[in-house]
């Protein structure tokens, strides 16, 4: 394809053989805005309002190819709303939408929330270009329009907050432990790994929804928690809290190299998601947060852990 193109088959979605440009992805757009309205209305579900620049600069066209054909937006977008494409560089009713909203046209993209009436769910907001924020949003979105949010799109939103802080707890056995402080609210991601001679399991969590102290007391009664180590910097707001911690140095970063060296290394494949391997979901391309989850319920309650999956993901694993 011409790199104007997108092709369907980028990151292994099924979807239809028609061809769009890549600037808006591979989600299944209403170019009607009235039509668009009304689906939402006989639906229910919201719409999400794409102003795009098409064709478009170079970041518009990163936004469509990484963004808008990330597996878990392009499946919330069509199960969960009715996603309407307006260009902001046509004439015609794509011009008469840009103007109703008061849009610039040739711009950046932008995506908007409305109820099946044209009413903003929630506040326009410019530069949300990650997938991370956008699906924080759409988020957003469903629950001011009284609809619920599937958990992978919350699992999206977890592990692209700007605010994720790192901390490794050890424990006499990183493959149940694993599995424990993956059940944790606030825990975008886990590995499995080595401080020294002591297994470990790295943490990947958001403060903003679970504190350290609350992590240092939630793993100590789940049974994974001997020592907490956290990077130097984040030492002086541990002692703060209450929590004792140890140093972390992860390879890579300018903390290890001034000391001589990470004293963190990753365990092997092998022992990471312990929990996971050889069930049908082991093979599925589950994302960080995703295979945290997963690897956490999959062995005690398994409903729980197919809720954290995409569509086409529990329809692969059902199949």
């Amino acid at each position: 394809p011409s790199r104007n193109e997108m092709p369907t088959w980028r990151l292994g979605l099924k979807q239809s053989a028609v061809r769009q440009p890549v600037e808006v992805g591979l989600i299944r757009w209403e170019r009607s805005y009235e039509a668009g309205l009304e689906a939402s209305r006989a639906s229910g579900r919201p719409v999400l309002l794409l102003f795009q620049e098409v064709p478009g600069c170079a970041g518009c066209q990163r936004f469509g190819a990484d963004v808008l054909a990330h597996p878990g937006i392009v499946e919330a977008a069509e199960a969960e709303f009715t996603p309407v494409l307006v260009h902001n560089n046509k004439p015609g009713e794509d011009a008469e939408v840009l103007a109703r909203f008061g849009e610039p046209a040739w711009n950046y993209q932008v995506v908007r929330f409305l109820d099946g009436k044209g009413a903003e769910l929630i506040p326009r907001a410019d530069r949300v270009w990650e997938t991370g924020p956008l699906a924080a949003r759409m988020a957003e979105a469903l629950r001011r329009a009284g609809r619920p949010v599937p958990p992978y799109l919350d699992l999206l939103a977890l592990q692209g907050r700007e605010d994720l802080a790192i901390a490794a707890l050890a424990m006499p056995c990183f493959w149940v432990g694993e599995a424990a402080l993956g059940k944790l609210p606030g825990v975008a991601a886990t590995e499995a790994g080595f401080v020294g001679p002591r297994e470990v399991v790295l943490v990947s969590y958001a403060p903003g929804l679970l504190t350290l102290a609350e992590l240092d007391k939630l793993a100590r009664e789940a049974g994974a928690n001997d020592a907490l180590f956290v990077e130097e910097a984040d030492l002086a707001a541990a002692a703060s809290a209450g929590v004792r911690a140890e140093t972390l140095r992860l390879p890579g970063r300018d903390a290890a190299r001034a000391a001589g060296g990470a004293n963190y290394r990753r365990a092997p494949a092998g022992d990471q998601k312990k929990q996971l391997q050889g069930t049908a979901a082991s093979g599925l391309g589950l994302d960080g947060a995703q295979a945290a989850k997963m690897n956490a319920w999959v062995r005690t309650d398994r409903a729980k852990a197919w809720s954290y999956l995409r569509p086409s993901q529990l329809a692969e694993v059902k199949g």
